[in-house]
């Protein structure tokens, strides 16, 4: 049994049914012109008010006829281009030079490549007769007139920009910002820049939540560094709870002498729980700071990552009003031994790699909380539940790719 899985742990996910269901979406919004609304959430949905496309149009260069005529020597009469159509329409045995994306004339209903014609000045034969409305894309063939494009709780992708271009939308509604403020905690920490010390080690997880946190996005204001000491402890979350959502700080939830994240957190604001049954990251704190919300981390790096991901990734989402779905789980054969202890949910950090089809994961190198260095080679967590023991080389094991919000 894992020498940490005390009784009384909170399953990691009850916990995360306890965060998301605690957390109301903002609802205030506001509009923005497209390029700038990448990675924020959709407040309404959005509907098609064109056709795309917007009218028939030739999928290929050719030429546009009628199908019952493929048998005779047509007349070439004009040409139909992208931006400069053909005004007029055709009649029997008549055709026009079309390329592709360029508006079908009245009166046609086929197009035939020009592989399968032959032409000799004004005239043209077929060589091989096409189906009627072959090479022909229909107008709202993509999306129609009034057709459902994006729901409320949608992410805007940079590929969601350009079809909200390709309909005409030069501006979009959505929830505002989340504003987050972050903090770490500890003597021992140090700046990146400042000189090395004895006792001293660097601070990794500001800069890398700081990082991270650009993939919600997020207004972010950074308190830096808190020393072990109770009333700058208290300054630091008082000044974020008048502010901030959310307050996110490492470090200071655990049982140590001088951790007291937990004691400030009890007298500003009300702790929902603070033990997860999940490693890495077993102490993690969760609940009420003023009329926002704290989510106490871990101190070591990987503890930090890791709950940060499974545990606030999905709090943020949703407290910004974005519908969410499961993370993605692949199974994979695991490609040597992993040594795991009933007890606790662990999230193994992996390489994923795949072989004519066959998904095979491997560590990534030392799982120690503070062996940041396996966590930025891995792709994905080996997922291991709670009851599971120890795998063996060549055991399916579930793993779960890392997404935009961890690399």
């Amino acid at each position: 049994m894992d020498h940490c899985a005390q009784p009384g742990l909170l399953p990691i996910e009850e916990a995360l049914v306890r965060i998301c269901n605690q957390l109301t979406p903002v609802q205030e919004t506001e509009t923005l012109v497209l390029h700038a609304a990448l990675d924020r959430v959709l407040a309404a949905p959005i509907t098609a008010p064109i056709n795309v496309p917007a009218g028939d149009n030739s999928a290929m260069d050719g030429y546009a006829l009628r199908a019952q005529d493929c048998t005779a020597t047509l007349s070439v009469i004009g040409q139909s281009l992208a931006g400069h159509p053909f005004n007029g329409a055709i009649g029997s045995t008549q055709a026009i030079r079309i390329m592709t994306g360029a508006l079908i004339p009245a009166g046609a209903d086929t197009v035939v490549m020009q592989e399968n014609v032959q032409r000799n000045g004004e005239q043209i034969t077929i060589t091989q007769i096409p189906e009627m409305g072959e090479h022909i894309r229909r107008a709202g063939e993509d999306i129609a007139l009034g057709h459902l494009v994006m729901a409320a709780g949608q992410r805007l992708s940079a590929l969601d920009i350009g079809l909200l271009a390709s309909l005409g939308i030069a501006q979009v509604t959505v929830r505002r910002s989340l504003r987050v403020a972050i903090l770490t905690t500890g003597d021992e920490l140090l700046p990146a820049g400042a000189m090395p010390a004895t006792g001293k080690i660097y601070d990794s997880n500001r800069p890398l939540l700081s990082a991270l946190l650009t993939r919600i996005p997020v207004d972010l204001i950074d308190l830096g560094i808190i020393p072990d000491d109770l009333p700058a402890l208290r300054s630091a979350f008082t000044t974020a709870m008048h502010w901030a959502d959310v307050v996110i700080s490492t470090g200071g939830v655990s049982v140590g002498d001088a951790d007291y994240t937990k004691e400030v957190l009890a007298e500003l604001g009300e702790i929902d729980f603070w033990k997860i049954a999940m490693k890495p990251g077993k102490p993690f704190a969760f609940g009420r700071l003023g009329q926002g919300w704290f989510f106490g981390l871990p101190g070591n790096p990987v503890s930090t990552a890791v709950t940060y991901h499974q545990l606030v990734v999905p709090g943020l989402r949703h407290l910004a009003g974005e519908v969410i779905s499961p993370q993605q789980r692949l199974d994979a054969i695991a490609g040597h031994a992993l040594k795991k202890q009933p007890g606790r949910t662990d999230f193994q950090r992996g390489i994923l790699t795949n072989t004519n089809g066959v998904n095979t994961v491997i560590s990534a190198g030392l799982q120690n909380s503070g062996v940041l260095s396996a966590m930025a080679k891995a792709n994905c967590y080996i997922y291991l539940p709670a009851e599971q023991g120890s795998v063996a080389e060549g055991e399916r094991v579930s793993v779960i790719p890392f997404d935009q919000f961890i690399r």
